[in-house]
């Protein structure tokens, strides 16, 4: 899916907003006594135990290990596995619930096949990823200094972030019925910038040396301070969502 890696006590100590502020999402999905449910994308499982509280039956999947056991230490029942290779029989779940993964995705339309297909019919779909124009401040400058850095290599953005149009197409064309998706503006606030990139961004200087991943954070974090930073507010991630309900046909 990406070469990102993951650190389960990183993310939570500096990246707790992204299943706080998708709770509201947690509402929508409505989660029922014995509902079987798969969290896609489960990460360290916070989202996945507010839906199994509700009595639903939860399974999650991440493709990080270590998410993933920190997933079962939260009590989920929890697989390393991918979203476009899910090990599961058809119409396994009534519902399936996935919160900032799939915009790590670059082949949605296969998502979406198998999303379709181990939901059973009449199943409910609801997710919350990035969406388009989502953190366009980050990822023009994390360009902007690869570029001013020849040794640096080619600057490969691992995100996929998709407009309502292109989303609403994938999903009409894998058997959905689409009862509400639109794109939400959502300024963030994150804890520093530097962090930030550690944790979301660190497949994209996987290849550099320690001197240059230094060298690359400073000159984002330089240019960023003018954009996304003020005394008052501090560091404000210009995040925008995008949100989706839908049913397998």
């Amino acid at each position: 899916m990406n070469g990102n890696i993951w650190n389960a006590d990183k993310y939570a100590q500096g990246a707790s907003f992204v299943s706080t502020l998708a709770f509201s999402l947690v509402d929508i999905l409505d989660a029922k006594k014995d509902e079987k449910i798969l969290d896609l994308g489960c990460g360290e499982g916070t989202l996945a135990k507010e839906i199994q509280n509700k009595g639903a039956k939860v399974i999650g999947v991440d493709l990080s290990e270590n998410m993933v056991t920190k997933a079962k230490e939260n009590g989920i029942d929890a697989f390393v596995m991918g979203v476009t290779n899910l090990q599961f029989k058809d119409e396994t779940f009534e519902k399936v619930f996935s919160n900032a993964v799939l915009h790590w995705v670059k082949d949605l339309n296969t998502s979406a096949s198998e999303i379709s297909r181990v939901l059973k019919k009449n199943g409910k779909f609801v997710a919350e990823f990035g969406g388009f124009g989502n953190i366009n401040s980050l990822c023009q400058t994390m360009q902007e200094v690869f570029l001013t850095h020849d040794d640096f290599g080619e600057f490969n953005n691992p995100w996929n972030f998709v407009s309502v149009e292109e989303y609403r197409n994938i999903l009409i064309n894998n058997g959905f019925d689409i009862k509400s998706i639109e794109l939400i503006p959502r300024p963030t606030k994150i804890n520093d910038i530097k962090e930030w990139l550690d944790i979301f961004a660190n497949g994209i200087t996987i290849n550099l040396s320690q001197e240059k991943k230094i060298i690359f954070k400073n000159e984002v974090e330089k240019i960023l301070r003018k954009k996304i930073y003020d005394q008052e507010s501090g560091w404000i991630a210009d995040y925008v969502r995008l949100r989706v309900e839908a049913y397998k046909l």
